[in-house]
């Protein structure tokens, strides 16, 4: 089964339509991974979204705690000790952001074919992980 991950960015795109075409193809995005079952993220990415959610879109805790709800059935990584690590490698090796390769640690984890990411360059293969913008054309 090929599983993709979604990053934080992704999600806040998919539900603030403050930028339509960046809304409407997160949210198709979005949409199909859930109809295919094969969307992945991170407890990373569920704690950024709740941030961006409650501080820059105007959601109530309540709101986007049941955004959160909502993603329980997606596969879920929970990052380990040696992901962590991993994370401090990748830092040091490519030259990412922490949060940034903490994302990609979690991805290559489990194994995802796809990380989708408007903050990696596009069409990057790190393994067998491939990196995609959604907004590129």
């Amino acid at each position: 089964m090929s599983v993709e991950f979604v990053d934080t960015n992704i999600l806040v795109y998919a539900h603030d339509a403050a930028d339509p075409g960046r809304h409407e193809t997160a949210v198709a995005l979005v949409s199909r991974l859930e109809e295919h079952g094969s969307g992945a993220l991170s407890t990373q990415v569920l704690c950024e979204f709740y941030s961006a959610a409650t501080r820059k879109l105007g959601f109530s805790a309540h709101e986007a705690e049941a955004v959160i709800a909502d993603f329980g059935f997606w596969m879920i990584q929970r990052p380990t000790h040696g992901d962590l690590l991993h994370a401090c490698e990748l830092r040091r090796e490519i030259k990412l952001s922490w949060w940034d390769a903490l994302i990609l640690a979690s991805a290559l984890s489990i194994g995802a074919n796809v990380l989708w990411s408007e903050d990696f360059q596009h069409g990057r293969q790190i393994d067998s992980l491939v990196i995609r913008n959604p907004f590129q054309a």
